[in-house]
């Protein structure tokens, strides 16, 4: 273990801040070796931060100790990421921004990105513009509850048509402060709920734990307005191609009403060599309500594309298309 590793190791993780290409700080932070074998890169979703990923983190802290390298970050716009000009509030620019922490953080060895939501779209991007780094750099992907497009045809994302999302840009532009209100409210609401949980309180569910994460996030309301437009534009489906040279793994829950299953179907029968894994009942905040079950489907995903590495070779993996596992 080199002299570096001990810093990535702290309790709380080891901070750093990145500048993006337009200079956006991007708040990261790092656990485990920074010299182990394998990193995993962690992309957070629409209007959360990297913290949506503590309890999987927990879990995979418990079964890698140091000897996995895993990278969190926060989007521009979220968590203690800075802020940038509403235009760039797009999910390229938040893949141009995985390149640089990629670059800075992590610039040698094998990475294995992992993105739930919309950061499962920005790996998706990522691999696009990146096409060289998968299956050299990029050894393994996986995309938790998310889809390559369509967001808006089935879900609650039929509610978000192109007019009545730029109303609500438009909107929140003329009264920012009035509507950043409705913020403020949900806050003392949910904060008791957030202690109860930390103190290990039986009675919050993950469910409702799920929920208050979402709501005491910091994340503007014209932030969120901004990347909606971009999530309604996306389709990467004609380059899923792309990623049929590496392990994949594909995870929802059956009960995700923001992004439903049959999205996650679509994208494991796209690739070459996909795990798909349903958790029954998980709605689309399963990094938290099944936590411990969505990380030992990321150790085994690493597994995978370890195994790979050692000699199997790009056709590693099932011969005849995805691999369908059922969980929960």
């Amino acid at each position: 273990m080199s002299m570096h590793s001990p810093r990535a190791a702290d309790y709380d993780g080891h901070h750093i801040t990145v500048s993006a290409d337009d200079g956006v700080p991007l708040a990261v932070r790092e656990f485990g070796a920074t010299d182990a074998p394998v990193t995993v890169v962690f992309v957070h979703g629409h209007c959360l931060r990297a913290e949506s990923w503590a309890f999987m983190r927990g879990h995979l802290l418990e079964t890698w100790g140091e000897d996995t390298h895993m990278v969190f970050y926060d989007h521009r716009g979220h968590g203690e990421s800075g802020n940038a000009d509403p235009s760039t509030y797009t999910i390229e620019q938040l893949a141009r921004d995985l390149d640089t922490v990629l670059r800075t953080v992590v610039p040698t060895g094998p990475v294995v990105l992992v993105g739930h939501s919309m950061g499962a779209m920005t790996v998706l991007a990522y691999a696009r513009l990146h096409p060289e780094t998968i299956g050299t750099r990029i050894v393994g992907v996986g995309l938790i509850s998310s889809a390559a497009n369509g967001v808006t045809r089935v879900g609650l994302g039929r509610l978000l048509s192109p007019p009545a999302v730029s109303s609500l840009r438009a909107a929140v532009k003329r009264a920012p402060r009035a509507m950043q209100a409705s913020k403020h409210l949900s806050r003392r609401i949910f904060e008791p709920i957030m202690r109860d949980a930390t103190l290990g309180t039986r009675k919050v569910s993950p469910r409702m734990l799920a929920v208050a994460t979402a709501m005491l996030n910091d994340t503007s309301l014209l932030t969120m307005a901004s990347f909606l437009e971009s999530l309604i534009a996306f389709d990467e489906t004609a380059n899923l191609h792309r990623l049929g040279t590496i392990p994949v793994l594909v995870l929802a829950g059956s009960a995700d009403i923001m992004i439903p299953f049959a999205h996650s179907v679509v994208l494991a029968s796209q690739v070459d060599d996909a795990e798909l894994v349903r958790l029954d009942g998980a709605g689309h905040s399963v990094i938290l309500e099944r936590a411990e079950e969505v990380a030992a489907a990321v150790v085994s995903l690493v597994a995978r594309a370890t195994a790979a590495m050692r000699g199997a070779g790009p056709d590693y993996g099932p011969e005849c298309g995805p691999e369908y596992a059922i969980a929960g």
